[in-house]
């Protein structure tokens, strides 16, 4: 009995596990069940929103085609109404020209009807007039044509000529106008110094007991000094300083550079003196050529021939009128370079002969010949292209001009020595010798009036014709140049002109 009831027991609860278990997986059923359909209405929302949100786009994407449609027909609507307006506009246009050419055309058949009508009047004309001609100068009719053509053709020609020199004369004028606008340009473009050569150097010393030292024993220093350099050196009571005077500046800056080395070294002796005057000279030639090749690099010459470049170096020692010689040049070539470029020129080439234009004032040695001509021929010695020669030989009227850069050159060149402050020179001096020059062409007999110009470079002497004839001319202008050599102290040359002119004069009353 026992063991039934536990196996009857052992069964219930069994049963009752299993019924538990059922329970339990019913529970999870239906609330694995409910999940699911929470969430497949969640889902199904999800669907219906999206589908809404992309209603919604192709809604608006559809509404904005529509849109950009119609505007598009707008637009295409707007140009064919402008284009009808246009069209419109153009037909009236062409109809009002087609109506005035009808005018036209009206009046200008009317102008030839009428031109043919007193054309053919004028051959009336023409015909009686050859006829009434023929008749009273017993010409015949064809004589008589040739001469009134002859009479029409010099009046044509008269009144031709009459408007060619009127189209000249104001041609002329506005080249003058040009021309002085370009020069005026290109002085305002160039900035100058003034000048402060001069004749003297002034070497500075520490103290006065070095004055004994340079005069040496018995003058013997400052001999040797002289001597080597070719200078005249003043050693007077300026107090501490030694005057260097010579007219040539290269021989005054050696004499400068070696008296300053012999000071500085102390030891002062005619050995030691040739010594660095020949050591100086040497460093100052080397300077030479440096500055001749510094200044063409600055100003872009390229290809100068070697002793070229050296006299353009020694230019720095050479002044004119006070006015430093390379100064000078260099303004002179910057001057052309500017002019040239306005006037569509060879930038390049006129550049070149200002810098080389005065390169016959710096020879090693001055031959008896014009500082341009003698330029001229070192030019075409070292190989410089005819137009720079030329511009060289020219810009003194040495020479004939044969290219458009010698007017240029010397222009320039008068430009840079003519403004104020380029040049010095003593007033009461150079009037002095301007009167002088005059004084001894009024001299001779049957000289009307003599004007000294270009700063007393030219005398230009105007003579009577009566009493001096063309052969007396010429022997005047040779007889006033002797003069000029032999009695006056003058820079440079003097061209003499004599000019000799006869003048028929009456009046028309």
């Amino acid at each position: 009995m026992d063991l039934i009831g536990l196996v009857i027991g052992l069964a219930g609860g069994g049963a009752g596990i299993w019924v538990l278990q059922n329970v339990i997986l019913k529970n999870k059923r239906t609330q694995i069940i409910k999940e699911a359909e929470l969430e497949g209405e969640n889902i199904k929302k999800d669907k219906i929103l999206q589908a809404k949100e992309k209603f919604l786009k192709l809604k608006e994407e559809h509404e904005n085609t529509i849109k950009d449609k119609e505007r598009r027909l707008q637009s295409t609507e707007d140009k064919a109404r402008a284009r009808e307006k246009t069209l419109s506009q153009k037909i009236e246009e062409t109809s009002r020209k087609e109506q005035q050419l009808e005018k036209n055309q009206a009046e200008l058949e009317a102008k030839v009807q009428a031109f043919e009508l007193k054309h053919q009047e004028l051959d009336k004309i023409q015909e009686k007039r050859v006829a009434e001609l023929s008749k009273i100068s017993g010409m015949s009719v064809e004589d008589a044509k040739n001469s009134l053509m002859e009479a029409l053709k010099d009046e044509a020609r008269t009144s031709a000529m009459t408007h060619i020199k009127e189209i000249m004369e104001e041609a002329k004028l506005n080249a003058n106008r040009e021309a002085k606008k370009i020069v005026i340009q290109s002085i305002q473009r160039v900035a100058t110094e003034q000048a402060v050569e001069n004749a003297v150097s002034v070497f500075n010393i520490d103290s006065d007991e070095v004055k004994g030292r340079i005069i040496g024993r018995e003058g013997r220093n400052i001999r040797a000094l002289e001597a080597a350099t070719g200078v005249e050196i003043i050693v007077d009571d300026t107090p501490e300083a030694i005057i260097l005077s010579c007219f040539d500046p290269v021989r005054r800056e050696i004499a400068r550079l070696a008296l300053h080395q012999l000071v500085s070294d102390g030891r002062i002796h005619p050995a030691r003196i040739e010594e660095v005057v020949a050591k100086t000279r040497k460093q100052l030639e080397e300077e030479i050529a440096e500055t001749g090749r510094r200044t063409c690099m600055d100003l872009g010459i390229h290809g100068l021939h070697p002793e070229l470049t050296r006299m353009v170096g020694r230019m720095k020692y050479r002044s004119s009128y006070g006015q430093n010689l390379l100064q000078h040049s260099r303004e002179v070539a910057n001057l052309c370079a500017i002019m040239a470029a306005e006037l569509g020129l060879n930038v390049k080439l006129a550049k070149r002969a200002g810098l080389l234009h005065d390169i016959g004032k710096v020879p090693d040695e001055e031959p008896e010949l014009p500082h341009a001509i003698l330029g001229m021929k070192l030019a075409e010695k070292y190989g410089e292209k005819p137009d720079v020669c030329n511009a060289i030989g020219a810009h003194h009227d040495e020479v004939e001009m044969t290219t458009l850069i010698s007017p240029i050159v010397q222009v320039c060149d008068a430009v840079s020595g003519a403004r104020p402050g380029a040049r010095r020179e003593i007033v009461e001096a150079y009037i002095k010798r301007i009167k002088e020059l005059e004084s001894l062409a009024l001299s001779y007999d049957g000289v009307s009036s003599a004007y000294a110009i270009q700063a007393g470079r030219e005398l230009r002497v105007l003579v009577e014709s009566e009493k001096v004839t063309d052969a007396k001319a010429d022997e005047l202008s040779f007889t006033i140049s002797q003069r000029i050599q032999t009695e006056m102290t003058y820079p440079g040359q003097v061209k003499v002109t004599v000019i000799r002119e006869k003048r028929s004069v009456n009046y028309a009353k």
